[in-house]
């Protein structure tokens, strides 16, 4: 058997390919995520309740709204909870701030207690932040014509070739049907009490940025969408 060699094993200087080869997004646009597997998902942002704090009534209520709002889907939905520590690093340092600014002497005195009280607050327990999420996906090949093969034949590109001009009239229809679904989740968990708004692209952008770079929330300011040089976003 040859022996390798570090001169067999070495072809020169490796180029690192780009984090977003790894990612299934392929794009994001018009609110809409699109896979490279050519399906799309929007994102809704939802409230929460307090369930706990509802009447015996008001709990079956709910519960009775939830039921029904599953039993009515006839596509898969995602559900998360994204739990991140806050970081109230910033927010004390504008207190401070306010503080030393602050003209009345009662107001001053309240204010050093209260930042007194936050310290100690983070000094003991981790102050974490809960935001509600869901996905709703719709793929082009539910709305393929014609048995499996045919379905087949249109998730691959096997036919001839599609134009831009195609691809955006065909992107419109699916992102329409996918927004028949959206209004159907809003719709139905709106008996339930939860309030819902679908991600714009800006937002989208800034949710899955927080989700691939982890860390303590803090203000995110990233660019606006029509000023990024990103290519595939």
């Amino acid at each position: 058997m040859e022996k390798l060699t570090d001169t067999k094993l070495i072809k020169g200087p490796q180029k690192a390919a780009p984090t977003q080869q790894f990612l299934d997004i392929e794009e994001i646009r018009d609110g809409v995520v699109v896979l490279k597997n050519g399906s799309l998902r929007a994102v809704l942002m939802a409230s929460s309740i307090n369930f706990d704090l509802k009447s015996t009534d008001e709990q079956d209520a709910i519960i009775s709204y939830y039921q029904s709002f599953l039993n009515s889907l006839d596509f898969p939905i995602q559900i998360i909870v994204s739990s991140r520590r806050v970081n109230l690093k910033h927010y004390l340092e504008d207190l401070v701030q306010k503080s030393k600014e602050q003209t009345n002497e009662l107001l001053h005195l309240q204010m050093e207690e209260y930042i007194r009280f936050i310290k100690g607050l983070v000094s003991m327990v981790d102050i974490v932040n809960k935001s509600f999420y869901i996905v709703v996906p719709f793929s082009p090949i539910e709305s393929a014509k014609g048995g499996p093969l045919e379905k087949i034949k249109e998730l691959f590109a096997g036919g001839k070739e599609v134009t831009s001009k195609e691809k955006q009239a065909n992107f419109q229809v699916y992102k329409d049907q996918l927004w028949q679904r959206v209004e159907h989740v809003q719709y139905g968990l709106n008996g339930a009490g939860v309030r819902m708004v679908a991600l714009n692209t800006q937002e989208l952008i800034e949710l899955y940025y927080s989700f691939y770079n982890p860390s303590p929330i803090e203000k995110l300011e990233l660019a606006p969408m029509d000023k990024m040089a990103l290519s595939g976003f």
